[in-house]
């Protein structure tokens, strides 16, 4: 039977557990803060004999993918980790990564990106990163981060998606606070997740392959864009099916998506990542009060659950999308831009409105949830939707 050791523990520490128990073959390495304790903890299980795996110390974000890259097509089951600037100077390589089909796992501890220089939580590298063919997942928590970790090996190496995979939680309010998780044994996640079988490995004489071709005028570069997008699209229903075994196996509930109050809600917040929690908990207020205000937690950002969103929110009357990075010169935040996008189609669409909060850190107060919720109260009465984006708590 599978047995759970409850512990007190940081986001950082957990996402490394998870991948101690993958056990993968390559570890390329580079500390970044917050993410820095991540490879630090996974050096010292090589150290101790703990994991069996070739920890390369690196020179650079940019050499530690590139290292990833080189062993996973050798036939490797690697992880790595990285944030903000690192992520950023990663960004050639995480679309050959995804190019060449290449099922690499990294946790990225979400911060922002300079200037000026800072070094908290917003979504600005990973948003960032939103299309370069990666599957990308939010964790709330500090066991969200640990069952979302342990599930991206399952859902990368699977043969209907050989995709990388991003498991990410936002830095320092996830990475660094202790938590209360759940930490399953090694032999049950061992057994869930499996040998890394690869199909074309560079260094199976007995096939041999190439990686990384060129596909030139002429070439074949259209079609394998178009298979890369058949890839993520079929990730979806892997992705559902790994997650709901992991319940089985650990009685913890994954969502592409994840609704509080959202049955009758007549106002709701979409967010993603550990804002959730504040706004949950002013919605469990608002409840008391005989407001219906729900929540709407996005766990699966790529590939993007928009069926699934513009269900839980057809019979809103006012939605918020909540957004802690930005996107120059558009229309709104990405959070905000996709989820309007997939209410587009519905007869009766919701007044829908962005507000962008938490940059570098800036402190997500309860009152700010309250004001939020405050001003959808007011667009379900009758009030006009205000078209101007706000930034919200911003001096």
């Amino acid at each position: 039977m599978p047995e759970q050791t409850t512990v007190a523990s940081t986001g950082n520490i957990l996402v490394a557990e998870a991948m101690r128990q993958a056990n993968p073959d390559v570890i390329p390495a580079y500390p970044i803060t917050p993410q820095t304790t991540v490879v630090e903890e996974l050096a010292k299980y090589v150290a101790q004999g703990r994991i069996h795996a070739e920890y390369v110390n690196v020179e650079s974000e940019h050499s530690a993918m590139s290292a990833a890259i080189g062993a996973s097509a050798a036939g490797a089951r690697v992880a790595t980790a990285t944030s903000s600037q690192g992520l950023a100077l990663m960004w050639e390589e995480l679309h050959i990564a995804a190019g060449m089909r290449l099922p690499i796992v990294m946790f990225n501890a979400n911060r922002a990106l300079s200037a000026p220089i800072n070094i908290h939580c917003d979504h600005s590298d990973i948003m960032g990163a939103r299309d370069t063919g990666w599957i990308i997942l939010f964790a709330e928590t500090a066991q969200e981060a640990y069952d979302n970790t342990v599930i991206s090996f399952r859902i990368a190496e699977h043969p209907d998606v050989l995709l990388p995979v991003m498991t990410t939680a936002d830095g320092f309010i996830t990475t660094h606070s202790i938590d209360r998780a759940e930490v399953m044994d090694d032999a049950t996640v061992a057994e869930f997740i499996g040998d890394y079988e690869p199909e074309f490995a560079l260094l199976d004489e007995g096939s041999p392959v190439s990686h990384g071709t060129f596909a030139g005028l002429g070439g074949p570069f259209f079609e394998f864009k178009r298979s890369q997008r058949n890839a993520i699209d079929r990730s979806m229903p892997v992705i559902k099916q790994i997650a709901a075994e992991w319940s089985a196996i650990c009685g913890r509930p994954f969502g592409m998506t994840e609704g509080w109050g959202m049955e009758d809600a007549e106002v709701a917040i979409v967010v993603i990542g550990s804002t959730a929690g504040n706004a949950r908990h002013v919605a469990r207020e608002l409840r008391e009060q005989g407001v219906k205000a729900g929540v709407l937690k996005v766990r699966c950002f790529r590939p993007f659950p928009a069926a699934e969103i513009a269900e839980a929110l057809k019979g809103v009357k006012a939605v918020a999308v909540l957004d802690r990075s930005e996107s120059f010169g558009a229309e709104g935040g990405p959070l905000y831009l996709e989820t309007r996008s997939a209410l587009y189609d519905l007869d009766a669409r919701p007044a829908v409105v962005n507000y962008i909060y938490g940059l570098g850190g800036s402190d997500v107060t309860l009152d700010l949830m309250r004001r939020v919720y405050g001003d959808l109260s007011d667009i379900a009465g009758g009030g006009a939707a205000s078209s101007e984006l706000v930034y919200l708590g911003a001096r």
